[in-house]
């Protein structure tokens, strides 16, 4: 799988750590729903952090269709809550 940090770039995934990526997923959206400012920046750090750290960075010259789009490290709690859909910001 291929996930774009919105302003950072390109990071393939295995599969196998979707599973992962969706429960900070989980949490980074109930903080949403709470208004939970603290915890919404720790997660989303977190979910950041955790595609830069199992994932491969692609060239920056690589034009591969991302199949997850992650907002950037300094996107406000309203910026992402345009992006979410009913299953947050990772589908499944």
């Amino acid at each position: 799988m291929i996930v774009r940090i919105m302003g950072e770039g390109q990071w393939k995934l295995a599969d196998s750590h979707f599973v992962e990526l969706n429960k900070l997923d989980d949490e980074l959206l109930e903080e949403m729903e709470g208004g939970d400012e603290p915890g919404f920046r720790r997660t989303l750090e977190a979910l950041l952090e955790a595609v830069r750290r199992m994932g491969s960075p692609l060239p920056d010259d690589a034009l591969e269709p991302s199949e997850l789009i992650l907002p950037a490290p300094d996107a406000t709690l309203d910026e992402v809550r345009q992006m979410l859909s009913d299953d947050g910001l990772i589908p499944g």
